[in-house]
């Protein structure tokens, strides 16, 4: 009655994901890189980069202010068409101003500061391009773990069909008397818990699509799976090269060997960048300025008041002032020799970090290089286990059809074929996640696993 119930649930379940889209390894991976919010972030900080560098070519320009005021006075004065004191006077008056600088020398400092843009936004290329190496890989583990945990569930259920074929011929057997019905009780308890074992492999199955989905930043869980696939172990010649020859190729473009070597390249400009301020700095500048005012003024030839032309006062009252200006810095309380002083601390900490980057990519190599000596022949040993244990489960079958077995001893070997068979699935994908995993080392896709 339990088993009916579940096979609703599977028979459910199987219905609903009939009706969803199934992704190849391929199609999850190009989902996750597109869709990943951690990604989303790294390319705003690599627009936020490329607006930077745009900042530092600034610096070449020349820089343009202007400003312009209107103020009006209110109090006493003399009204100068009356001649006569007037405490509530209004006079408006208005001025302009126009300034252009450049700055000629700065320490080249301006030059550093637009090659470090530009280096800056090198940098978050890689290190965006480090983020997908490092999504492609989880997306690989997480597909097949989900096909792991497909055949493990498969296998489940073929051993269970098998069970339940004897447990309907030892209900006759035992209906028949010829054998006691403690078999029979052995029997339905391998069953019982080979019904477990199914459900538990269904558990694994959801949870596994599960933590995919959540890489692809997918939340509708139920319409989501994978193409129904399994993968025999891939030829590979991976193994014919050294870690040595392996390590020396990844040296070569992996991006977080190169978003350290840029890592350096900025520390490096940025001690540039401070020695620089201890150098004078030369600017060019030049200034216009006018100003008006509505105030009435006395003509000189007539003697008349009139009122002003703004236009004219504009044109007369107008000026230019230009010239170079030199800053020296001498003393401003060790600011300059102590930003200097970070900086070339900050280059050895780049350096040291790069070092370290390197050592553990030729750590990460060396222990790929192993895993997949090592899983290969766990995979071996798990086939051959296997083997020996079919062999051991139809002698002992055999044996107990005739009666010179007893079903605890036959449930035993059937217990140790199950285990073998589980054992061979995990070994299995083991070795192809391990075997693609230093093949990616060596520039080799992961999206594909043929």
């Amino acid at each position: 009655m339990k088993f009916r119930l579940f096979s609703i649930l599977t028979l459910s379940v199987t219905l609903a994901f009939g009706q969803t889209k199934k992704m190849s390894l391929q199609e999850c991976v190009e989902y996750a890189l597109e869709n990943n919010l951690t990604i989303e972030q790294f390319e705003l900080d690599l627009e936020s980069a490329e607006l930077g560098e745009l900042e530092g070519l600034g610096q070449f320009l020349p820089r343009l202010n202007g400003s312009m005021g209107v103020n009006e006075s209110k109090g006493f004065g003399i009204d100068p068409r009356t001649n006569a004191a007037n405490p509530s006077l209004v006079v408006l008056q208005g001025n302009l101003n126009l300034s252009v600088g450049y700055t000629l020398f700065d320490g080249l400092r301006n030059i550093r500061r637009a090659q470090r843009a530009e280096m800056n936004t090198i940098s978050n290329q890689y290190r965006l391009a480090n983020l997908k190496d490092d999504i492609r890989l989880r997306v690989a583990n997480a597909y097949l773990n989900i096909i792991s945990s497909k055949e493990s569930l498969k296998v489940a259920q073929a051993q269970y069909g098998v069970t339940e074929q004897d447990l309907n011929r030892i209900k006759q057997l035992v209906d028949l008397g010829v054998v006691p019905n403690g078999d029979l009780l052995e029997i339905e308890a391998t069953a019982a818990n080979q019904e477990q074992v199914i459900v538990n492999s269904e558990a694994r199955v959801i949870l596994a699509r599960i933590n995919l989905a959540q890489l692809l930043q997918i939340t509708d869980y139920e319409n989501f799976d994978i193409v129904d696939e399994t993968f025999d172990v891939p030829s590979s010649t991976i193994l014919e090269k050294s870690p040595k020859q392996i390590f020396t190729k990844a040296m070569s473009f992996r991006n977080d060997i190169k978003l350290a070597e840029t890592s350096v390249v900025l520390s490096e400009q940025d001690l540039k960048i401070a020695k620089g301020a201890a150098l004078p700095t030369l600017n060019a500048f030049m200034n216009y300025n006018t100003f008006a005012s509505d105030r009435f003024q006395i003509d000189q030839s007539t003697g008349n008041l009139v009122r002003p032309d703004l236009i004219a006062q504009l044109e007369a009252n107008d000026g230019i002032s230009y010239g170079l200006s030199m800053n020296i810095p001498i003393f401003n309380a060790f600011s300059t020799s102590n930003s200097i002083k970070r900086a070339a601390l900050n280059v050895k900490r780049s350096e040291l970090q790069y070092e370290q980057t390197k050592l553990d990519l030729e750590n990460t190599v060396n222990q790929a290089y192993n895993d997949v000596k090592t899983f290969a022949k766990t995979y071996e040993a798990a086939q051959k286990s296997l083997d020996a244990r079919r062999l051991a489960y139809d002698y002992a079958k055999e044996r107990f059809e005739v009666g010179l077995m007893n079903s605890f001893d036959f449930s035993q070997a059937q217990a140790r074929l199950d285990n073998a068979e589980a054992t061979v699935i995990r070994a299995k994908y083991d070795y192809i996640f391990r075997l693609k995993i230093l093949e990616f080392y060596f520039g080799i896709p992961i999206a594909v696993l043929d």
